[in-house]
């Protein structure tokens, strides 16, 4: 029996360190000459997807490949995930913006194609912060799901099982493969790619589809209408009493 195939997501996303600000068109954040990275979500996910391997064996993970849907400079983000140990990457190259249920089908789309037996992906992308790709894949496919994963285990080369964390605490699942993971912040934390690894993922393949190549519908379904920075933060003020307090509370801030 041939190893298991893994197919991991990433995206393109403006770097977490940048202080994002909204464009003079009000349309949305400013993207032009700002740094951008791969989600932070999605490297963990990469990274996972590395671990299972180097913990379980070549023979039982046969292979790493990770998929991005975006812009041509999509094909960078791909280059980390090659550099972090990833064996080949797709990249559907397309300019307009994608909302998630376009990205589950074009992901929907590539698995078919493809036939990976875990989908892993970053709970949620920290530009839209929708987290609504993984579970829109899942229901898809109809596969299993596990989300907000902090542990992923394969146990007798078929089996899922994955901690979730959950409001009251942690929950632990079961499932058969195939099925989709989506990683949440403390599944691990994401290796740097040594200079050798980098200059190695420049030779590692990489195939480039457009959404019309796969056959998928794109269009927009939800139209921004304005985007707004939230109005800047009052200066506090010093209250000399509990009853200068309260009058402020009851006829200033109306909260009681």
């Amino acid at each position: 029996m041939s190893g298991l195939r893994i197919l991991v997501g990433v995206k393109r996303v403006v770097d977490s360190a940048v202080k994002v600000r909204v464009n003079s068109a009000q349309t949305g954040v400013e993207t032009a000459n700002v740094k951008h990275s791969m989600n932070p979500f999605d490297e963990i996910a990469v990274e996972e997807a590395i671990r299972l391997r180097e913990r379980l064996g070549k023979d039982k993970i046969q292979e790493v490949v990770a998929l991005s849907c975006g812009p041509a400079k999509s094909q960078e983000t791909l280059r980390a995930a090659l550099a972090m140990g990833a064996d080949r990457a797709i990249h559907v190259k397309t300019d307009d913006e994608l909302e998630p249920l376009s990205v589950a089908k074009l992901f929907s789309k590539v698995v078919s194609d493809e036939k990976p037996d875990l989908v892993i992906l970053g709970k949620q992308a920290i530009d839209d912060d929708s987290n609504q790709t993984g579970q829109m894949l899942a229901g898809l496919l109809s596969w299993p799901q596990a989300t907000f994963a902090s542990k992923v285990d394969i146990k007798d080369g078929s089996v899922l099982e994955v901690v979730r964390e959950v409001d009251g605490g942690l929950e632990t699942v079961s499932s058969s493969l195939p099925a989709v993971v989506t990683t949440d912040l403390r599944l691990n934390e994401p290796r740097y790619a040594s200079l050798p690894n980098i200059m190695k993922a420049k030779k590692k393949p990489l195939k480039t589809f457009t959404p019309s190549d796969l056959g998928i519908d794109i269009r927009a379904r939800l139209q921004t209408l304005k985007v707004t920075e939230p109005p800047k933060r009052q200066g506090g003020t010093i209250v000399g009493s509990v009853d200068e307090l309260l009058d402020k509370l009851r006829n200033e801030a109306k909260v009681i």
